[in-house]
């Protein structure tokens, strides 16, 4: 059996993997996932009545400021440059679910990022609707956040000829 290398891992601690001799590529991620809510919290959603503002334009705006914040969250992420960021909602009636596209031409993947920025927007939800998932005793018996997952991650060569 071939012996495991841990690239992150080093008799000192650990260390951030070289990626400067890596190409540069065009790379692509898509992450989702999904947030659990009573319909009355839905509902109150859709009719922009929560105290504490739009829900999905708060979230789209924490989801992407969370793209963008990953290596400084993750330790061992490299800082990247993000070419675009689309933040998407599919709101049922017991549920929301928040799909994230990150773009980015670098040298290692995106996929943190997108996950990330799926985690944060899935947080910011529940942040704001709180008040009204709360039960008497003050806990959240129908509110859970789930199935975060990368669906998608591709990436494309760049000809510089």
């Amino acid at each position: 059996m071939e012996e495991k290398k841990f690239t992150h891992l080093t008799q000192s601690g650990v260390h951030m993997v070289e990626v400067g001799d890596k190409p540069v590529i065009k790379r692509t991620a898509l992450a989702r996932g999904k947030i659990n809510l009573q319909e009355e919290t839905i509902n109150l959603i859709e009719k922009g009545e929560l105290k504490k503002g739009n829900v999905l334009t708060t979230a789209q705006i924490a989801a992407i400021q969370a793209v963008k914040s990953t290596s400084q969250l993750i330790p061992l992420c490299h800082p990247i440059p993000i070419g675009g960021v689309e933040v998407e909602f599919e709101v049922t009636p017991g549920s929301i679910e928040v799909t994230v596209e990150v773009k980015s031409t670098g040298k290692t993947g995106v996929e943190m990022e997108a996950i990330t920025g799926v985690s944060v927007g899935l947080l910011t939800i529940w942040d704001m609707v709180k008040s009204v998932e709360k039960d008497e005793k003050g806990q959240y018996p129908s509110t859970s956040i789930s199935a975060i997952e990368v669906l998608k991650k591709e990436k494309i060569e760049l000809n510089f000829d």
